[in-house]
C-alpha cells in the first residue's frame, strides 16, 4: 500500500493537464500538473521553515488548503487540521499545546474575513507565493518530474494527519489518522458509489472536519476527478448555481447544508447529481422526502466518526432503507454489544456500536488512557447506541452520553428530539438538553427555532413520550448554534439554557 501523497503524485502524473481544482474563492483553475508543481515548491519552503514534526493548517476549502496539506506531507511532516470557525486564537493555542508545534500555514484573506489577528509563527500562502523566485519555480518544475524521489518517504501506518474531535460534548481530542486509515475508507466509498474519473465533486465541507477531508479532498483528488472548492458552505445561493454550472455529480454535505441548498434550488438544480451523501448529523424524514419529491434526488445517509476516517456505514443507490444509516462498508466490521454485559446483541436489540477495520484511528495523540478506553482488541467503541436489523442495516439510536437520569429513569434526549421534530413546522429545528434541578437532579429543556404553544405541544408529546421525558421548558432561539460541520453544538445550547435559567 502506498501513502496518500504517493498516490496523488501518481495520479497527477497521469492526469497532467486535466482540471483538478476550480477554486471559487479566487476563481482560479488548477490542473493536476500545476497542483503538483505548487506542492513541490511549497514543500521546499516548509522544510526550511521548521524543524517541528507537526505543521498547522488553517485554511478554507481551496486550492491553497489542498496545496498546503500536500506540501506538508511531501516535506515529511504531519498536517494538523485547525478549526477556524470557532475562534482562531483559542483553537490554535489549544492545538499547539496538545501537539507541540509552532508553524501554522494560513491565509491573510481568511483572517481578514474572520476579523482575526495573525498569530506568531504563521506562514501566509499569499506571502509564500509572492516570495517564490524564478529559480525556485524552475527547481519546482524539475522536482515535479521526480516528485516521488524528492518527497519524504512514509509508510502506510505513519500518521497522515491530526484532526480534533468536535468538542460538542467535552474538550476536543487529537485524533491520529494514518495513510492506511484514510485510504481504506476511500477504497470502500469508491466501491459503494462507483467513483470514477469523470465525476465532478462539490468540495463544500471544511478540511479540518474529517468528513470534508476524506470525501471532499482526498477521494476526488486520488481518483483524478475535478473538484469545485467552495470556501463558504453557507453561500447557499451561489453553491446551488455552481452545482448546475459545473455539472456536479457528487455532493457530500450535512443535513443542515442540504436544507439550505433546498431553499435556493429550482426543480432541475440537481439534475446532474448522481450521488448525494448526507452525514455529520441525523437526516430527517422531511428533508429526505423534500429532495425526493422536489428534485428527484435520493439523499443517502451515512454514519461515521472522526476516529474512523470517517465513514462506518452508508446507504447506497442499490441498497437503502429510509431512517437507517445504511450497511457497514465492505471492509468494516460492526457489532452491537449489550451496555452492561458487553455480550454481542442479536439482530434487533439495541446496544453500543463497536467498529473494527483499517479505518480505525491509530489513537489519540499523547493520550494513551483515553485511547485504551475507546479501543480494545481492535474494536473501537463509538459511544453511540444502535441496532443492526436482520438485513444488515444499521440504525442509530443516539449518543450514550446524550442520556440523562431524571429521578430513577434514563431518558434519551435524542428520542425527545425526534418526537418533538415531528410536531414542528418543516423549517423548524430543535435541540434537547438537560440542566440541573434541585429536586430531580436534572430537567429537560427544548431549544426550538419556531415559537410554540408550550401547553399544546406538551400535551401532544405525552402521546409518544413518557411524562418524565416531556420537556419542562421551551426556549426560543432564532438559530441553533452549530459546529463548522453543521452539527448542533450541544454544549453551547446547554450553556445558553443554563444561563437563561441561571443554573
Amino acid at each position: 500500500m502506498k501513502t496518500l501523497h504517493e498516490v496523488f503524485i501518481e495520479t497527477a502524473r497521469q492526469k497532467k493537464d486535466a482540471l483538478a481544482v476550480y477554486d471559487r474563492g479566487t476563481n482560479q483553475e488548477y490542473t493536476y500538473d500545476r497542483l503538483l508543481t505548487a506542492s513541490c515548491i511549497f514543500s521546499d519552503r516548509i522544510r526550511h521553515s521548521t524543524q517541528d514534526s507537526f505543521v498547522g493548517i488553517l485554511m478554507p476549502s481551496s486550492a491553497g488548503g489542498i496545496i498546503a496539506t500536500l506540501a506538508v506531507l511531501m516535506a515529511g511532516k504531519i498536517p494538523v487540521m485547525l478549526n477556524y470557525s470557532t475562534g482562531v486564537a483559542r483553537n490554535c493555542t489549544y492545538a499547539r499545546e496538545v501537539c507541540g508545534f509552532t508553524t501554522i500555514i494560513s491565509s491573510r484573506t481568511l483572517l481578514q474575513k474572520l476579523d482575526e489577528e495573525p498569530l506568531e509563527g504563521m506562514l501566509f500562502v499569499e506571502d509564500i507565493v509572492k516570495s517564490v523566485t524564478s529559480t525556485q519555480k524552475v527547481v519546482g518544475v524539475i522536482k515535479k518530474k521526480f516528485a516521488g524521489f524528492f518527497s519524504a518517504s512514509s509508510k502506510p501506518d505513519d500518521t497522515a494527519c491530526i484532526l480534533f474531535t468536535s468538542g460538542s460534548e467535552k474538550e476536543p481530542k487529537a485524533v491520529q489518522l494514518s495513510h492506511r486509515n484514510i485510504l481504506s475508507n476511500i477504497a470502500d466509498i469508491t466501491q459503494c458509489f462507483e467513483i470514477r474519473q469523470e465525476d465532478v465533486f462539490m468540495s463544500l465541507l471544511p478540511y479540518f472536519h474529517v468528513y470534508g477531508l476524506t470525501t471532499n479532498f482526498w477521494l476526488p483528488l486520488l481518483h483524478g476527478c475535478h473538484l469545485v472548492a467552495e470556501p463558504n458552505p453557507l453561500a447557499y445561493r451561489s453553491i446551488v448555481q455552481d452545482i448546475s454550472a459545473y455539472g456536479a455529480t457528487v455532493i457530500a454535505a450535512t443535513p443542515t447544508f442540504f436544507m439550505g441548498y433546498a431553499r435556493q434550488a429550482e426543480k432541475d438544480s440537481f439534475s446532474t447529481v448522481r450521488v448525494a451523501m448526507s452525514g455529520g448529523d441525523s437526516l430527517s424524514t422531511a428533508l429526505m422526502k423534500e429532495y425526493q419529491e422536489r428534485f428527484g434526488l435520493t439523499l443517502l445517509e451515512g454514519y461515521g466518526t472522526t476516529e474512523t476516517s470517517p465513514v462506518i456505514s452508508v446507504n447506497t443507490l442499490e441498497e437503502h432503507k429510509a431512517g437507517s444509516i445504511g450497511k457497514p462498508l465492505p471492509s468494516v466490521e460492526v457489532k452491537i454489544v449489550d451496555i452492561d454485559t458487553h455480550e454481542e446483541c442479536p439482530p434487533g436489540k439495541q446496544g453500543k456500536i463497536l467498529v473494527r477495520g483499517d479505518l480505525v484511528m491509530k489513537g489519540y495523540y499523547n493520550n494513551y488512557e483515553e485511547t485504551a478506553l475507546r479501543i480494545h482488541q481492535g474494536w473501537y467503541n463509538t459511544g453511540d447506541l444502535g441496532v443492526l436489523d436482520k438485513e444488515g442495516f444499521l440504525w442509530h439510536k443516539g449518543r450514550l452520553k446524550r442520556f440523562v437520569k431524571i429521578g430513577a429513569e434514563m431518558v434519551s434526549l435524542v428520542s425527545v428530539e425526534h418526537a418533538l421534530s415531528t410536531l414542528l413546522p418543516e423549517e423548524g429545528a430543535c435541540c434537547v438538553v438537560d440542566i440541573p434541578d434541585r429536586k430531580k437532579g436534572a430537567r429537560i429543556v427544548a431549544a426550538v427555532t419556531e415559537v410554540v404553544n408550550d401547553k399544546k405541544i406538551r400535551r401532544q408529546l405525552r402521546h409518544t413520550l413518557p411524562a418524565i421525558a416531556v420537556p419542562s421548558e421551551f426556549v426560543f432561539m432564532e438559530e441553533l448554534p452549530l459546529m463548522a460541520s453543521g452539527k448542533v453544538n450541544f454544549r453551547e445550547v446547554q450553556r445558553l439554557c443554563r444561563d437563561i435559567f441561571q443554573v
